[in-house]
C-alpha cells in the first residue's frame, strides 16, 4: 500500500521515549525513496499520455499519486527533523562527547551535523561573558545551593576547581564541590549527587 513504509518510520520514533535515539533506519528511508521514484515515474508517463492522447480519466490517479509523493516527503522530513531535535537535546544532556552507544545509532550525516552544532554552540559560548566565555550548558535547572556533596563512581584522576585546588577523584570518595564545576561529570556518570 502507498505510504506505509513512511508511516512506519514515524511510528518507530514514537515508540522511543524522548531521551532516546533509535538506530538510523537507512533501509526504511531507501525503500520510501524508491517508492517515491516509482510513483514519480508512473505519474510522468500518465501525464504524458493524458496530454498526448487526451485521457482525462487518468487525472484522479495522477493526483492521488502526487498526494502520496507529498505525504512520503512530509514523513521523511518529519523523521529526519525529529532525529535532529533529539541529537541536539543529547548535546545539552551529555556535552560535547556522546557515548559510543548513541553515536552508533547515528548515520555519518548526523554525526557531521552534531559536530557542526557542537562547534557553533562552542563559538557562541566563547562570545559570551568576557575572555573565558560562559558555559550555558551548565545549571540546566536553577541551583538551590552553590555547593553540593558528590560521590565519585569511577576513578577519574585529578580535578581542578576555580581557586586552584586540585582534588583527586577516586572511586567511592566523597567531596563538597561547586555545583557548576561538577554538573558535567554528574551527567557523564563519573560523579553522583548525594541527596541528604
Amino acid at each position: 500500500m502507498f505510504c506505509e513504509k513512511a508511516i512506519e518510520l514515524i511510528r518507530e520514533l514514537h515508540r522511543m521515549s524522548d531521551g532516546q535515539l533509535p538506530a538510523f533506519n537507512e533501509d526504511g528511508i531507501r525503500q520510501v525513496l524508491e517508492e517515491m521514484k516509482a510513483l514519480y515515474e508512473q505519474n510522468q508517463s500518465d501525464v504524458n499520455e493524458a496530454k498526448t492522447e487526451g485521457k482525462s480519466e487518468l487525472i484522479p490517479t495522477i493526483k492521488f499519486r502526487h498526494c502520496c509523493l507529498l505525504r512520503n516527503q512530509r514523513c521523511i522530513s518529519a523523521y529526519l527533523y525529529d532525529r535532529l531535535l533529539r541529537i541536539r537535546a543529547l548535546r545539552w544532556e551529555y556535552g560535547s562527547v556522546l557515548p559510543t552507544n548513541i553515536r552508533f545509532h547515528m548515520c555519518a550525516e548526523e554525526l557531521e551535523w552534531f559536530n557542526q552544532y557542537k562547534k557553533s554552540l562552542a563559538t557562541y559560548m566563547r562570545s559570551l561573558g568576557g575572555e573565558e566565555g560562559l558555559d550555558i550548558t551548565q545549571d540546566m535547572k536553577p541551583p538551590k545551593s552553590l555547593y553540593i556533596e558528590v560521590r565519585c563512581l569511577k576513578d577519574y584522576g585529578e580535578f581542578e576547581i576555580d581557586d586552584g585546588t586540585i582534588i583527586l577523584l577516586k572511586k567511592n570518595s566523597q567531596h563538597f564541590l561547586p555545583r557548576w564545576k561538577c554538573e558535567q561529570l554528574i551527567r557523564l556518570g563519573i560523579l553522583e549527587h548525594i541527596v541528604s
